[in-house]
């Protein structure tokens, strides 16, 4: 037992030297010290925490000369009050290295009293908080059958007559819009359709799905006239350029693609995530096309040039939904962790909207500042746009025969008015909401309320007096 002792104490011993040794060696490589820098921090350190100290030292002086020779006070920059010549400075400094830092402190002095003065901070402000706007809570008033399959997206006709569906059961479904019946079913997807997409410059439907199929269909004939083939995996989004005749897709294969709607030629491939594409978005103005990934990441693209112009990655899980405001020049992103706002061109991070703990699938944003969210687990939250507050969280129930866990929300639509707010889901259905026109603001009631108590109040007591 004492070999093993002693064994271990002689480790431990060389141990020790080896590293005694090893900064010694290191000792003479460290740079200079340069003594003008020395000074002036400690000239610094000693001015931060000891700055009471020496303005008490220092009115003490000023006191003891006024009281002994009857004069005036020196100015604030003289020698005396600097720690330079001052036999009483706490940390003198003669700034012989041509340097001059004051340690005298700016705080007001009180001549009268020689006792410590308590230190006269400037007041804070308190930061201002913004006040939200108030939006009239949204209520269900329909609810609409007829899919066969989860509901994945939908799409507003530019007229605001009519509404489309894709489903899981392959069939592209056209709704009026007015009274919710069905006008026209259009079927050739041979798998799921993700995303659909009506032209404001044109009679065309576009639409997308899991057979890796982008088509174009003629409205007036209801049928297919192009095919745009590319993609090597599932579509799941799409979008048609504002201005000009482009529409862009994106899918599992990662990529982002461009396309000319006339020639349907692959005019790019917006390489650069590393994961499946969930959501592409367009607009006219610069960055005219952005990608959400569940790579994590969002890229905003130089549609000119087919790249990338800048990447966001704030997010730390996938990104499902990216959608941009319809009157100000920014965007909003969806993600598990937070829901997330940006502005236009460089991506600029604004704010963080958190309180939504679930897979957000998608939003949805209108005119008034109404930012929509929807999650796998069939919740919905609303937002004002302005200072994220969440005003109203939605549950809609799950229709009779479907099961609890079919109550997710894969796509959210406001119309061309942003009146009404259509959802697609995955209980076979597509509800409509709109606001409840009945809902005044009860923070105006409750003032009225108020000012009538504290007048009546008034009144008891000046009653009183006069008894």
């Amino acid at each position: 037992m004492d070999v093993q002792r002693h064994s271990v104490h002689t480790l431990v011993f060389r141990s020790l030297k080896r590293t005694h040794d090893m900064f010694l060696s290191n000792q003479g490589t460290l740079p200079p010290v340069d003594p003008s820098t020395e000074l002036l921090k400690k000239a610094i350190k000693s001015k931060d925490s000891y700055s009471p100290v020496l303005d008490r030292v220092r009115r003490n002086n000023h006191l003891k000369s006024n009281h002994d020779h009857n004069s005036d006070p020196p100015p604030p920059g003289d020698d005396t009050f600097n720690g330079g010549n001052n036999s009483s400075a706490m940390v003198p400094y003669g700034g012989g290295m041509g340097h001059s830092v004051s340690l005298s402190s700016s705080m007001p002095t009180n001549t009268n009293s020689t006792s410590s003065t308590v230190m006269n901070l400037p007041p804070k402000k308190t930061p201002a908080i913004a006040k939200p706007r108030w939006h009239a809570p949204w209520k269900l008033y329909r609810v609409i059958s007829g899919h066969l399959g989860w509901v994945r997206c939908c799409a507003i006709e530019p007229g605001n007559d009519w509404f489309a569906t894709g489903s899981a059961d392959r069939v592209i479904k056209i709704w009026d819009l007015a009274s919710g019946k069905l006008k026209v079913s259009l079927t050739g997807h041979i798998s799921s359709v993700r995303g659909l997409a009506v032209s404001h410059r044109h009679p065309y439907l576009f639409s997308c799905g899991e057979d890796r199929q982008v088509k174009c269909w003629d409205l007036e004939y209801n049928k297919v006239i192009r095919h745009y083939h590319g993609h090597l995996s599932a579509v799941y989004s799409m979008a048609l350029h504002p201005n000009i005749d482009v529409l862009v897709t994106a899918g599992r294969d990662s990529t982002a693609r461009v396309w000319d709607m006339r020639t349907k030629a692959n005019v790019h491939t917006l390489a650069g995530h590393t994961n499946t594409v969930a959501s592409v978005i367009c607009q006219a103005a610069e960055p005219q096309v952005i990608t959400g990934s569940h790579d994590c990441t969002i890229r905003l693209w130089d549609l000119a040039a087919g790249k990338s112009r800048a990447t966001l990655t704030n997010h730390k899980k996938s990104v499902r939904s990216v959608v941009f405001h319809p009157a100000l020049y920014m965007f909003a992103s969806a993600s598990p962790d937070n829901i997330k706002q940006w502005k236009c061109p460089e991506g600029k991070f604004i704010q963080n909207l958190s309180g939504h703990n679930a897979i957000v699938n998608c939003l949805a944003v209108n005119a008034d500042g109404v930012l929509v969210s929807g999650a796998d687990n069939g919740s919905m939250q609303l937002w004002d746009w302005r200072t994220g507050y969440n005003f109203q969280r939605l549950q809609a129930p799950v229709q009779p025969g479907s099961m609890d866990s079919e109550a997710g929300v894969f796509s959210i639509t406001f119309d061309m008015s942003g009146t009404r707010m259509i959802t697609t889901e995955a209980d076979k259905t597509i509800k409509v909401y709109k606001e409840d026109d009945t809902a005044v603001r009860l923070v105006i009631y409750i003032k009225c309320r108020m000012n009538l108590f504290t007048m009546i109040v008034s009144y008891s007591y000046y009653f009183y007096f006069l008894l």
